[in-house]
């Protein structure tokens, strides 16, 4: 059966091939309803094309959530699970502080900026579980307890203020607020300091800012 040119009232004519109810309701919703007109098939073609466009484009963002179908045990693995998406989209700006021993059995500790790490990495091998999450040289911070290396970078998110009498701070690029990392202080404005119960690490704390700058 060939797909109807006209829909008249509040009817719309579908193909056989065409069994989509949610689709239908899409087009009602994008005015395909109670206006008498008529709709040629190139119209109703475009308008179908949008609709499976958007969807895929759902799907695919759904997809980039590396954490999305893993069964995570760890409380540190689920606590990043939960902030991925913001992280992503910019909501949430949150960072995590580690202390473990590396490959070499070294002790290590240091500050990851986590939305710039989900960009520059593929955190599939986190989530599953075949690597474990680490601080870096080229994070934030990075501490080796061993060789007593320390290590500072800013990231696109982070300006590191390394060098004054309060410690150890990170300013936020976008609305210029002030990460304070010490545990015995407040973390600032919009910030919050959460450790995470872990069996993973030696130690794990998540630092979450929410940055109030109007777009």
């Amino acid at each position: 059966m060939g797909l109807a040119t006209v829909f008249h009232s509040a009817t719309i004519f579908l193909p056989s091939s065409l069994k989509d109810e949610g689709l239908a309701r899409q087009l009602v919703e994008l005015g395909y309803r109670g206006t008498g007109e008529v709709v040629k098939r190139e119209d109703f073609e475009a308008r179908k094309a949008a609709i499976e466009i958007a969807r895929l484009a759902e799907r695919t963002q759904k997809k980039t959530l590396t954490s999305a179908g893993k069964d995570l045990q760890d409380n540190f693995l689920k606590a990043l699970a939960v902030r991925e998406e913001d992280n992503h989209n910019g909501k949430v700006s949150t960072v995590i502080f580690i202390r473990d021993k590396n490959s070499h059995g070294q002790e290590v500790s240091g500050y990851i900026d986590y939305a710039h790490r989900l960009k520059i990495e593929d955190f599939e091998v986190y989530f599953s579980g075949k690597r474990r999450l680490l601080p870096k040289p080229t994070d934030m911070s990075f501490y080796n307890w061993d060789s007593h290396i320390a290590v500072w970078n800013s990231t696109p998110n982070y300006q590191v203020i390394a060098d004054n009498l309060e410690g150890l701070l990170f300013k936020y690029k976008r609305d210029r607020k002030i990460l304070n990392v010490d545990p015995k202080v407040p973390p600032g404005d919009n910030s919050t300091r959460i450790p995470i119960q872990t069996d993973l690490y030696i130690q794990a704390v998540i630092f979450d800012h929410i940055s109030r700058r109007k777009t």
